[in-house]
């Protein structure tokens, strides 16, 4: 695991795309990597798992190592006083240079995606991101993204209905090439509050190292960017 963070009560992570965060009979998983680090220094570990991430996307991930932790932290994020920020790749511009979308999304259980609409309909909730264009390279460009609710696969479905979906998501509609079993989605920053003394905590987790940021991998050194 690469760990960006870690005390006596939470870990966090920078997941790599394509692992699942929940055990699986069937694939590794982040929870199943956590125990094993945890029982090196435990008899009996806890890997309680505050929040996810979809498998193909990469990024900050914590995890709590107390129940305690784990209730404490729950708690902030149903006040939603968590703070996420993501970054995506896509193929085509936003349609301003920053701006809010809202949508109206409703999960497909048998296709396990989220439906959007422009207009509220019966079953659907209100989502809200705002983006920001941060730089362009070539047909390749780069958002700033802090969603306002944790919506199934909001920003992904978001994203497509406003006609720039997230390089490699083929589920949204993408035809461009990324990576396999990825998508061109991170978790760049997570800000919290730790349960142990209060104390504000912000994690920045570092884009996948592959060729596809490479080209913007100057934006990233800088401690701040204009909006």
């Amino acid at each position: 695991m690469d760990i960006l963070a870690e005390t006596d009560s939470f870990l966090v992570i920078n997941k790599t795309a394509g692992l699942l965060v929940e055990q699986s009979p069937y694939y590794d998983s982040v929870e199943a990597q956590a125990l094993q680090y945890f029982s090196k220094t435990k008899k009996k570990p806890f890997a309680g798992i505050v929040h996810r991430l979809d498998r193909p996307v990469s990024g900050a991930l914590l995890m709590a190592k107390k129940k305690s932790t784990l209730k404490a932290l729950n708690e902030q994020f149903s006040r939603r006083s968590v703070q996420k920020t993501y970054l995506a790749l896509v193929a085509a511009p936003p349609p301003e240079k920053s701006g809010e979308l809202c949508h109206w999304l409703k999960k497909d259980q048998k296709n396990k995606r989220a439906e959007v609409f422009e207009m509220p309909v019966k079953e659907a909730t209100e989502c809200r991101l705002s983006y920001w264009l941060l730089a362009q390279n070539l047909s390749v460009y780069l958002l700033e993204i802090i969603p306002f609710s944790g919506k199934f696969h909001q920003i992904r479905a978001q994203l497509s209905a406003a006609g720039c979906p997230i390089l490699g998501d083929e589920k949204y509609g993408s035809r461009s090439d990324y990576l396999p079993e990825a998508i061109a989605l991170h978790a760049w920053k997570l800000s919290f509050q730790n349960p142990e003394n209060e104390a504000q905590v912000q994690i920045t987790a570092p884009p996948p190292d592959n060729h596809f940021w490479y080209p913007f991998l100057e934006k990233f050194k800088k401690n701040d960017h204009e909006k």
